[in-house]
């Protein structure tokens, strides 16, 4: 839906976008048949309402977006930004009518610096191709979302995600030190710093990662850099129930450990995943914790852990030898997803994070959402920093199943509130949790967050109806 206080443009206006855009941009750079912007329509996120884009624009400088931001200010036409629409919360859905704004053509790598620990980029830099180049410089970037090798800078800033490697490195807002931003009526601000320290004013960098392009487009980023750590060793550790590996994931992160992973399956998603892959992973599992690290001595630490895995009542504690072995066991992990896509053919993927003490009772409290509803959900786990995926697999042709669905969906969201965390650990908010974000932050927050949103874009052109 599109905020109220956008007016739908007038038909002079609408007859007017494309020679208006095109004043500014090379022919090529807009797209405009009904067939090919249909394509640009929406992410992968299930059950979220996505409208039909006047046009699709793909600039490939700072300039072009400002024109594009010129022209919707003039003409009222809402612009929604987009990376590589990988996302899962409906963040890059179009609106009808709107310029369908794809960033995916700027990716340049401006910028190595080993000396300062930082890079400069455009936001279509991929989030892998860029970590493979920084490492040729004995560099690391840590942000590694599941999508890695599709997904975009650009659209990692904007949902502000996360990845398996949080637990030990943090998540993209902690690399992101300075921005260039077009606003909405075209002007070009800086944020931010590309020094190790600085705090000066507020800090409007860390205010635009997360903001779904609802403030304004990214098109340059100043980003952390850390050494190239150490070649990480894996344990997979196998437990009969979900709670005994939670309690071993309490013990380990108690015990003082910093594993630069630990994520954990569900025995639903780990019976999905060999039936994908046909891995042989331990069909009697009720959970795989996976642990790793990337320390001088890795085989010492997983030692210790594995250790504790015993100690909470691990069947099966199993290090990796060595690289080989661990990307082995990584695999199952990256599989999973597709893995549970497999099993109904559409999945709904939750993303709330809890507190780390509470993991237990968020995976008990998913197993009785299921069995109310009658659906199988996998539950995959960043588990070392309490961020849950719990993933609602259904069929999409089924009316019932869906509305089911959905409802286990809301369940899961309000389970994660009642246990102290909250809706989105990093897939962001988007369409589908709108009415849960106003749930989470109340009224005052909404107010607040309303009047920042005002400040950025007083005619609510940018990305309309996400958020709140």
């Amino acid at each position: 839906m599109i905020m109220s206080r956008i007016e739908a443009p007038r038909d002079e206006a609408t007859s007017n976008l494309t020679d208006r855009l095109l004043a500014g941009l090379p022919a090529e750079a807009v797209l405009v048949d009904p067939d090919v912007t249909a394509s640009y329509a929406n992410d992968m996120a299930s059950f979220c309402p996505a409208g039909s884009p006047a046009a699709v624009v793909l600039p490939r400088t700072v300039e072009q977006v400002q024109h594009v931001m010129r022209v919707a200010t003039e003409l009222r036409v809402p612009v929604v930004p987009q990376g590589a629409r990988t996302g899962l919360s409906g963040a890059a859905n179009a609106v009808d009518g709107c310029i369908a704004l794809s960033l995916t053509r700027m990716d340049r790598i401006l910028e190595i610096s080993p000396v300062d620990r930082v890079a400069v980029v455009e936001p279509g830099v991929v989030n892998a191709v860029f970590s493979r180049a920084v490492e040729e410089h004995g560099l690391y970037y840590p942000p590694d979302p599941s999508s890695w090798e599709m997904c975009t800078i650009g659209g990692n800033i904007g949902t502000a995600s996360g990845g398996l490697c949080c637990v030990k490195y943090g998540v993209t807002a902690e690399y992101v030190l300075g921005l260039d931003v077009v606003l909405a009526d075209g002007r070009l601000m800086s944020t931010g710093r590309r020094t190790a320290k600085g705090v000066a004013g507020y800090d409007l960098t860390r205010l635009f990662v997360g903001s779904e392009g609802s403030l304004g487009v990214v098109v340059r980023a100043v980003l952390a850099l850390k050494p190239k750590p150490p070649q990480q060793l894996v344990l997979a550790a196998e437990f009969g129930s979900a709670t005994a590996a939670c309690d071993a994931v309490c013990r380990i992160m108690a015990g003082g450990h910093v594993p630069s992973l630990l994520e954990l399956m569900d025995r639903t998603t780990v019976r999905a995943v060999n039936e994908l892959t046909h891995m042989g992973l331990p069909e009697t599992t009720e959970a795989l914790l996976l642990a790793a690290f990337d320390t001088p001595d890795p085989a010492a630490d997983l030692a210790a852990v594995g250790r504790l895995c015993e100690a909470a009542g691990a069947t099966q504690v199993v290090p990796a030898d060595d690289a080989a072995e661990s990307e082995l066991l990584l695999q199952a992990r990256r599989s999973s997803l597709i893995a549970l896509e497999k099993v109904k053919g559409t999945t709904m993927i939750d993303d709330v994070c809890v507190p780390r003490s509470r993991l237990g009772d968020m995976l008990e409290g998913v197993e009785r959402i299921a069995g109310k509803h009658g659906l199988t959900i996998g539950v995959v786990a960043h588990a070392g920093d309490g961020n849950t995926h719990p993933t609602v697999c259904f069929d999409a042709q089924d009316p019932d199943e869906c509305a089911r669905a959905r409802e286990s969906f809301d369940e899961i969201m309000a389970l994660g509130l009642e246990l102290g965390g909250t809706i989105t650990g990093e897939h962001g908010v988007g369409v589908l949790k709108k009415e849960w974000l106003a749930r989470e932050i109340g009224p005052v927050g909404v107010e607040m967050q309303r009047a920042v949103k005002h400040v950025f874009d007083p005619l609510g052109i940018l990305n309309p109806g996400k958020l709140f």
